[in-house]
């Protein structure tokens, strides 16, 4: 269970990589859609495609960055949870859609960002 700390730290991650993609030209739809099967941290549109956002913060690389943090079961649980949304949502099945990663690494004076757009196949 995330401490209070973790929290408010993740909640300000999301912050930020919400205003950093809409700045980007992405359009914001959901935050923090979960189901059974998951949690997706973004839901953006990008132009006619529908976007599927996990973001990642790792304030020093000691164990990796974000982006590695994505593996294949984390990849898998995003795949279910992205099918519940587009099943509950009633979204046509000719949008394109896609996943990114937005791995925020670094302390916090020197944060770099790295977007991986269609980051792994749905």
């Amino acid at each position: 269970m995330k401490t209070i700390l973790a929290h408010r730290i993740g909640r300000a991650t999301e912050d930020f990589a919400e205003r950093w993609l809409t700045g980007k030209g992405l359009v914001p739809i959901a935050r923090n859609y979960r189901c059974r099967r998951g949690e997706i941290d973004l839901v953006m549109r990008d132009e006619e495609s529908l976007v599927f956002v996990e973001v990642r913060r790792r304030s020093n690389e000691f164990f990796g960055g974000g982006a590695e943090s994505v593996d294949h079961h984390k990849q898998k649980r995003l795949t279910a949870t992205a099918e519940h949304y587009l099943t509950s949502h009633e979204v046509g099945t000719d949008i394109a859609c896609r996943f990114d990663i937005l791995a925020i690494d670094g302390p916090e004076h020197e944060v770099r960002v790295e977007w991986i757009k269609d980051a792994f196949e749905f």
